[in-house]
Formats: C-alpha cells, structure tokens, sequence
C-alpha cells in the first residue's frame, strides 16, 4: 500500500505543476512512459539482456528515438528495443500504436548508432517490443518490425 501512495503523490505533485490540463497530460504521459521504460529495462536485465544505450536520439530523421538498446549475450544480438504502453485494452493492444513511420524512424535511428558505435556493426541486429497493458507484466515481442 505504501509503494502505491507513494506513486499517487509523484502523479498529484506532477499534475499540480502545469498550468492547463493538456500540459499536465504531456507530464503525466511522459513520466508514465519514463516509469514503464524503467520497468522494461529490470525485465530485460532479469532475461539475460545488458544494456548498451537509453532514449538513443538521433535528429537527422525526423527527430527519432529508440528507447532501449540491448546486447542478449547468449546469441551476441543486439536488440533495438521500443517500449509501448495502454492503461488498458479498450483500444487495442500497445503495439497497435507503433506506425509504419515510427518504424522507419527507428531503423533510420539504428542505423545512425551502429555508425556511431563500429564495435556491434558485425553484430545480428533485431527489432523488439516491450508492451505494457496497465499493470501486468510486460509482453517481449521479439522481430516485431
């Protein structure tokens, strides 16, 4: 219960600094994004993922970013992942909102890191999904895109 109130009063803290309702959306939107991510990365850790870079930017395509990089050491993969998030069903699954262009964007994004970071050039590359669905556990949907 404690863990609980404590999140409640970083959400009413984070609600009662903006000043119009649509900022104070943005803030909730991007803390929770930022607290799912968290999450996404302990759970890579735990299944044998090291992590290589977060929230990698890369403003040549269109301002892209790829949330979570990660080496899996057992296949010597490095894995692109990004990191979707629902309060519930009603509106379809996570991954729903991943579109053609964020896909692109982050492949563009990918590869601007390998340029970047030679040492994992020669190594396989895959695109991976970490989607959350309130509080469940997170989903690993691996070659999403």
């Amino acid at each position: 219960m404690g863990k609980s109130l404590g999140l409640l009063e970083q959400i009413k803290a984070k609600l009662s600094q903006p000043k119009t309702r649509q900022q104070a959306g943005r803030v909730l939107s991007k803390w929770l994004g930022q607290q799912k991510e968290k999450q996404a990365l302990d759970y890579l850790q735990k299944n044998g993922v090291i992590s290589i870079a977060q929230n990698f930017r890369c403003d040549q395509y269109q301002k892209g970013e790829i949330d979570l990089i990660g080496l899996d050491t057992s296949k010597q993969i490095l894995i692109f992942f990004e990191v979707k998030y629902r309060k519930n069903s009603l509106y379809g699954h996570p991954t729903e909102t991943l579109s053609a262009a964020q896909q692109q964007r982050i492949r563009r994004c990918a590869q601007v890191f390998l340029q970047k970071q030679p040492q994992y050039q020669n190594h396989d590359c895959r695109f991976d999904v970490i989607s959350f669905i309130g509080d469940k556990p997170p989903e690993w949907i691996k070659n999403a895109f």
